[in-house]
């Protein structure tokens, strides 16, 4: 049930982003009065499809391998290859006929239909799951700085003002690619600013303890009640209780316990804790994932910052733009040799199993906003086969005065489907490796 839950998201999210695009190319060639063959959602290789349906002049269907999806536009040279019409007089209603500007906003079509889903898509997410943000000018008590925070300088108490020298406008920025590939904070610390150089490696150690940077936690809490089947109710705690020390380490805020019983998990410790004046010790089992088996009460209170409709689509665009530009920062990564790509691509399988075997909206959402953004990233590259590719012929065409040769363009749509396909071994193979052999 739980593959059928990660496959059920994974087929849904991307059904959706691909009728997106391919309905961007659609309407596009349609305005502009170039003929439609076929409109399909995945692919119906071999002839085979789940569902096609003529209207007109197109086919619209539903092909049976869910990796994409395509419109096969008349007079084009695209994945189709159909040589035979192309060898034909050209006619008024084919692509090939058609101004450059028109056929540059054809294939541009789809890349700005996923980056506007994704604006719509964080929009949403924002005022229907998240509701509000916090500004860190109103967390007066600043961050708690964990391991790698304290390493790179931030102190708990830090107030981080800006990244890159751009202010910081929501307390989520601070977990964001933004700060791992950026290069440097600001921070007021004691009444000074101070600045912050962020190491280029950051990213990788980052990924390799997500809760080991910073977090909104140096403030004081309470044991507000008792998991049964936890290590806190073998050793005797009750809500009210206050922990004091862990391991004769002293316990002053919440980010003092989350930090020691992280560093403390599938192991036993002893907890000291004060009960009606009366000082008690007792030894405490932590989970394997660092759990006490507590429900904590946070003696805070920040006032969140309601999303509007204009902030959502304001942050919207710039967390879409954001995770544009860090894509591609990160394929760079990739490129240089300081990220690992058997850790960075994924195929489907990766994906599905990031949507999770739980159906949650909120999740799926964000992560198929997500998605749609980095979609329309992937199509602009300048690779035959691709979006981008094809926009850079008619750009190289709009130069020159005149068309790139059919021969050229049908030998670079080959090696641009040789390059996508291993691409797609590769990711696919990775993800089978990681799942079966790590």
């Amino acid at each position: 049930m739980e593959q059928l839950t990660m496959i059920g998201q994974l087929l849904l999210g991307l059904g959706l982003l691909v009728f997106i695009h391919e309905l961007g190319h659609y309407l596009a060639a349609r305005a502009f009065g170039i003929k439609v063959e076929k409109f399909y959602i995945f692919f119906d290789f071999g002839g085979l499809k789940l569902f096609s349906k003529k209207i007109g002049d197109t086919e619209y269907g539903i092909g049976w391998f869910p990796l994409g999806g395509y419109v096969k536009i008349a007079g084009m040279i695209d994945e189709s290859m159909d040589k035979d019409q192309m060898d034909k007089e050209p006619e008024p209603w084919e692509f090939r006929t058609k101004p450059a500007w028109q056929r540059l906003i054809v294939m541009m079509a789809g890349i700005v239909m996923n980056v506007l889903l994704g604006i719509v898509i964080f929009a949403f997410w924002l005022m229907q799951f998240k509701g509000g943000y916090m500004e860190p000018s109103k967390i007066e008590e600043g961050i708690y700085a964990y391991e790698i925070g304290r390493d790179i300088g931030l102190q708990t108490g830090d107030q981080i003002l800006s990244i890159d020298d751009e202010p910081v406008q929501r307390a989520d920025d601070l977990l964001s690619l933004k700060v791992f590939f950026g290069e440097k904070m600001s921070v007021l610390r004691n009444g000074k600013e101070v600045e912050i150089q962020i190491p280029e490696n950051f990213f990788q150690r980052f990924n390799a303890c997500k809760t080991c940077f910073i977090g909104f936690h140096n403030h004081p809490f309470y044991i507000d009640s008792i998991i049964p089947e936890g290590g806190a109710k073998e050793a005797g705690i009750k809500p009210g209780d206050d922990i004091i020390s862990f391991n004769d380490q002293p316990i002053r805020v919440y980010g003092d316990l989350k930090e020691i019983l992280r560093n403390a998990a599938g192991k036993e410790a002893e907890i000291t804790y004060v009960r009606d004046n009366d000082t008690i010790q007792a030894m405490v089992p932590v989970s394997e994932d660092g759990k006490l088996g507590v429900f904590i009460g946070e003696n805070v209170e920040h006032q969140p910052t309601k999303y509007n409709l204009a902030e959502a689509l304001y942050f919207g665009t710039k967390d879409g733009w954001e995770a544009i530009y860090f894509n591609a920062v990160g394929i760079g990564k990739i490129f240089t040799g300081q990220v690992s790509a058997s850790e960075s691509v994924q195929s489907p399988i990766g994906i599905a199993k990031i949507y999770g075997s739980k159906w949650d909206w909120a999740r799926f959402w964000k992560l198929t906003g997500l998605i749609s953004f980095i979609l329309a990233f992937m199509n602009f590259l300048p690779i035959p086969a691709l979006d981008g590719g094809h926009v850079v012929f008619i750009l190289i065409e709009m130069i020159q005065g005149k068309p790139v040769s059919e021969a050229v363009m049908e030998k670079a749509q080959m090696v641009g489907m040789v390059i996508l396909l291993t691409l797609m071994v590769f990711a696919f193979g990775n993800d089978i490796y990681k799942g079966w052999f790590k």
